[in-house]
């Protein structure tokens, strides 16, 4: 049977107008009820801490671990890791946010930078393993999925407030900005690239990759060695993000270079270093206590998770 091309030209077209849509935010807030504002944003980064503390409680049963040290080792990550970004984020914006230095407090207006949670994250879990006498890759380990799962979750508060978005584009898929959003140059410019989509979805594909091999090893097949998890997560996430980033508009900048891919190679390169340390040298990563002095809720047994 002949192929009708205006038949087949039809389909096509009607096949593209269903995948054709924009991305549109309703807005920033989701509820006002008298002098309370619920925002999207805050909602979102609650969210993802709830999850995570469950999510990381669970894996720590499995990995037959105190769940209790890992809810208190979360407390010192939100503590550490949220004024860590919002600090990040102004530190680098500051000619912006010298002109209004009441708003360097508004984290519920957005602005808070990943690198920045993840270096206070860092530095509250080295002090907190060496007070506990545990071993820091054992909780990287078991944070690592929650992590980045929180990441997927918290990158839909820039869909919410028009920002972290990419360059122009006319793909199906593409992400309406609001008049007063747009960058200085693009003002003429209504659709660009959903960049926290992007991030979002490659967050997840982490995930599931992380979760995979959290549950192989418990089988043994493979066994992984204290920090794989947490390397792996590095090395992943950096890869993506190092090209999302390219494609934004609004990357906080060292002069020409952005700082969020400088950080990314500096991430891949550690990882890819942990894991040649790991699996070619065959030696257990620098801790900050030695395998002798853990606690017994958290005791490596040998150079592998248990």
């Amino acid at each position: 049977m002949p192929l009708d091309l205006p038949i087949l030209s039809h389909l096509w077209s009607g096949c593209y107008g269903l995948m054709a849509f924009e991305f549109k935010s309703p807005g920033p807030i989701l509820v006002e009820l008298g002098p309370l504002t619920i925002r999207w944003y805050g909602l979102l980064i609650a969210s993802a801490v709830l999850i995570g503390v469950s999510l990381s409680q669970a894996l720590a049963t499995r990995r037959r671990v105190d769940p209790d040290l890992i809810g208190d080792l979360i407390i010192w990550l939100v503590v550490a890791a949220i004024p860590s970004a919002r600090l990040y984020y102004v530190l680098f914006q500051w000619q912006e946010y010298a002109q209004r230095p009441e708003d360097i407090i508004a984290i519920w207006k957005g602005g808070i930078a990943i690198h920045g949670a993840i270096l206070g994250g860092l530095v509250a879990s080295l002090i907190f393993a060496k007070i506990k006498r545990v071993s820091f890759w054992q909780l990287a380990d078991l944070v690592a999925p929650s992590l980045i799962l929180g990441q997927a979750i918290g990158r839909w508060g820039n869909f919410f407030n028009s920002e972290a978005f990419g360059r122009p584009t006319n793909l199906p898929w593409k992400l309406f900005i609001p008049p007063e959003q747009r960058p200085v140059g693009y003002e003429n410019v209504a659709y660009f690239h959903p960049t926290f989509l992007y991030e979002s979805l490659w967050n997840l594909m982490v995930f599931g990759i992380l979760i995979t091999l959290f549950f192989r090893g418990l089988r043994g097949k493979p066994v992984l060695k204290v920090g794989t998890l947490f390397l792996v997560y590095l090395v992943s996430y950096s890869l993506g993000r190092f090209w999302i980033e390219g494609l934004r508009t609004d990357s906080l900048m060292i002069g020409p270079l952005r700082i969020a891919q400088i950080i990314s190679l500096v991430e891949i390169s550690i990882g890819l270093a942990g894991l040649f340390w790991l699996y070619q040298l065959r030696r257990p990563l620098p801790d900050v206590v030695a395998a002798q002095e853990t606690d017994p809720k958290l005791r490596q047994e040998s150079d592998h998770l248990p």
